[in-house]
């Protein structure tokens, strides 16, 4: 068994916090266990829940989309949420659910070591870049140690607003310049204020 796998039957038994109790299945991730692409959504929803697969629904949907665009496919990349159980109703994660699922993420990240994270939403975004607004930092890559973080608006809110889908189509396309630059990207300069933020 490998040591992904072995991570996905912890998952499975999780009961770090309610939403065990409510789960029909954990959607743990999927992709290549060497990509050098992840992507991490915030939560699964109705489908996800349903069949154990992130990103399966209309988002989903959008996101092979948006893939295409740049010439990739979902079996190309790395795609995982913040917290692995569906939240009630589709509403946000909790700070505590999220920090109850993030040493899976962390394993997640370390076991298949990608070079470009992209954030998909404010929760993902929040995990590296913590004082940063998404509205003023998409779009925007950020190297943070072994890795560049490219934050982006999650595929669902470009679904209900145009105005979104134009910002995630538009940060998409930047995908295969960074991957193309990615040794270029210097350390990032965090400061206290999400506009001391230093991106290139």
């Amino acid at each position: 068994m490998s040591e992904l796998t072995a991570l996905y039957a912890e998952i499975a038994a999780c009961q770090r916090c309610a939403l065990a109790k409510g789960r029909n299945l954990t959607v743990p991730g999927e992709g290549p266990d060497d990509a050098k692409v992840m992507f991490i959504g915030e939560a699964p929803g109705y489908h996800e829940n349903r069949l154990g697969r992130p990103f399966v629904g209309a988002a989903g949907k959008f996101l092979e989309e948006l893939l295409a665009s740049i010439n990739m496919r979902r079996e190309d990349v790395y795609i995982c949420n913040v917290i692995k159980c569906r939240p009630p109703n589709n509403r946000d994660p909790m700070h505590h659910e999220i920090e109850a699922c993030r040493p899976y993420l962390d394993k997640q990240v370390e076991l298949i070591k990608p070079r470009l994270i992209v954030t998909l939403g404010r929760h993902s975004m929040a995990r590296y870049l913590q004082k940063a607004g998404i509205s003023k930092v998409h779009g925007n890559p950020v190297r943070l140690g072994d890795f560049v973080v490219l934050p982006m608006f999650h595929p669902a809110a470009a679904l209900h607003q145009p105005k979104y889908r134009a910002h995630i189509e538009q940060d998409f396309l930047k995908i295969p310049g960074i991957l193309a630059q990615l040794d270029e990207f210097p350390e990032a300069q965090l400061g206290q204020q999400a506009e001391q933020l230093t991106l290139f």
